[in-house]
């Protein structure tokens, strides 16, 4: 039984997700634990985290974290070709990368806004 076109485009598009999850965090943790930062270093794991995105197809992602994070990608990818120095680039992609997460966790936790009137009821 073959599968439903729907379920393909599903599985292509999640697969380029995490394709592009995977190309963030390794250079997120490039970034960040590499004691001695050079340009070319960070060129060469560019290089080599853009061969596995390649592999996937390019699908068009519709929510917003996510084409958040594919501009990302592709802001990390144009790093590259400049001439700034590492630290400028790590600073400017640490500080892309924390302004993603933070609008994915602020659709995560609400504040309660009136919780001394939730609890009137109860009284």
């Amino acid at each position: 039984m073959a599968a439903s076109q729907k379920a393909v485009d599903n599985s292509k598009r999640l697969r380029y997700i995490r394709a592009l999850e995977r190309f963030h965090n390794g250079i997120i943790s490039y970034l960040s634990n590499t004691p001695e930062l050079k340009k070319e270093g960070f060129d060469k794991k560019i290089e080599n985290s853009l061969k596995l995105l390649k592999r996937v197809d390019e699908i068009a992602l519709y929510k917003g974290e996510l084409q958040d994070l594919q501009k990302l990608v592709q802001k990390m990818i144009s790093l590259k070709e400049t001439d700034k120095e590492i630290e400028e680039i790590k600073e400017e992609i640490l500080h892309s990368s924390n302004q993603l997460d933070k609008s994915k966790n602020a659709r995560r936790y609400k504040k309660d806004k009136h919780t001394s009137d939730k609890y009137q009821d109860w009284e």
